[in-house]
């Protein structure tokens, strides 16, 4: 990826980050979504404008195991309406877990997090989530387990003559 954009040089490149909910010592759901949130954003970046999009892609694994401190999976509702008079569905974070999966609490939380500008959608796409700890972005990965990945093998391009 080139880092000249524009007419200026500031290295706007993304960088992959992973995140998994099975590791020891995982924050609850909503200390984790702000990390997330600050990453999709690039506010840990020195070139972080809140009018541009500068953020990194983060890879969540392990989904099936978010958790949340004190009553929060009984108590909190998460709701759902169709614009039709009465037409309001709520579902406790215990159920939506069991009806959608963890990855669903942990985007409801990081989509709170995040500004409510016109760039909170592309942001959100660079979340990717797996329930599994499997996912196919390991290549991409700037650091894994604490050690960068083996690097791609170089692909050779095909001249027509």
């Amino acid at each position: 990826m080139s880092q000249l954009v524009g007419r200026t040089r500031l290295a706007y490149a993304r960088t992959w980050h992973h995140v998994s909910l099975s590791a020891p010592g995982t924050p609850p759901v909503g200390r984790l979504a702000s990390r997330i949130a600050i990453l999709l954003m690039g506010k840990h970046k020195p070139i972080w404008n809140p009018s541009t999009d500068c953020g990194d892609y983060v890879v969540a694994t392990g989904c099936t195991d978010v958790f949340a401190t004190g009553k929060k999976m009984q108590n909190k509702l998460y709701y759902k309406q169709t614009t039709r008079p009465g037409a309001l569905k709520s579902l406790n974070m215990e159920s939506m877990i069991r009806k959608w999966g963890g990855g669903e609490i942990l985007k409801r939380a990081v989509s709170g997090m995040l500004p409510k500008n016109r760039l909170r959608k592309p942001r959100l796409e660079r979340l990717k989530i797996f329930e599994g700890e499997a996912h196919p972005y390991g290549p991409n990965l700037a650091k894994f387990d604490g050690q960068r990945p083996q690097p791609r093998p170089a692909v050779e391009e095909k001249k027509d003559n």
